[in-house]
């Protein structure tokens, strides 16, 4: 089975978030859009283990030195905190300034900033804080049903519970069996929901936009 792999040339805006994987890329570029920010370019890491070396590739990318911003996103897991230091051990190698704490911009030209999902206390990934987004969506309730109707069963389904969760809940969409990168650019998301509210404000700050 083919690998994604994302080949970056150069860096073409002032402003770069470097997430996790294609869905997160896809996941924030379609937030972006909706929001009409400009000059930002998102970027993959292509997983979580590989932020201390794909940091340092793009700072040593042509047009890194235009770089104003730069943001890691990454799930906190079990362990948001782990998570976080994990972030800055790879900003730290970048040379690159290091936040004290998620959310919060260091440094000058590039500043620097960490976003934890689905928030800086809270263990989970992207799927939950969409989970969260979507919460009082009619689909929801039948997403539950069949949820309860598997553990009555003793069925086996997915370990990942919120991958599972936010699956079924698009298979309710227009468009069926769209991985959550797809759906975020199919407009399957309500971008407005609370709960995006801190992703939207961590965005806006980004790109100078303010909150």
């Amino acid at each position: 089975m083919a690998v994604w792999a994302e080949r970056i040339e150069r860096i073409e805006c002032s402003n770069v978030i470097v997430v996790e994987g294609k869905e997160d890329k896809l996941f924030f570029e379609a937030l972006i859009r909706h929001l009409e920010l400009q000059n930002i370019q998102v970027i993959s890491s292509e997983g979580k283990d590989n932020f201390r070396i794909k940091l340092k590739a793009v700072m040593n990318l042509p047009g890194s030195y235009e770089i104003e911003s730069i943001a890691i996103v990454r799930d906190g897991d079990a362990n948001p905190e782990s998570a976080f230091q994990s972030v800055c051990d790879a900003l730290r190698n970048a040379g690159l300034p290091v936040p004290a704490h998620p959310g919060a911009f260091v440094g000058d030209k590039p500043r620097a900033a960490v976003l934890i999902l689905p928030g800086p206390d809270a263990p989970g990934m992207l799927e939950d804080l969409c989970l969260k987004a979507v919460a009082e969506d009619p689909a929801m309730r039948c997403t539950a049903e069949y949820f309860e109707c598997l553990r009555r069963n003793c069925l086996y389904f997915s370990g990942n519970v919120a991958k599972a969760k936010i699956q079924v809940f698009l298979a309710s969409r227009e468009r069926a069996g769209l991985r959550l990168g797809e759906a975020a650019q199919a407009g399957y998301l309500p971008w407005d929901a609370d709960a995006f509210r801190p992703v939207r404000d961590f965005l806006k700050q980004i790109s100078g936009d303010g909150v």
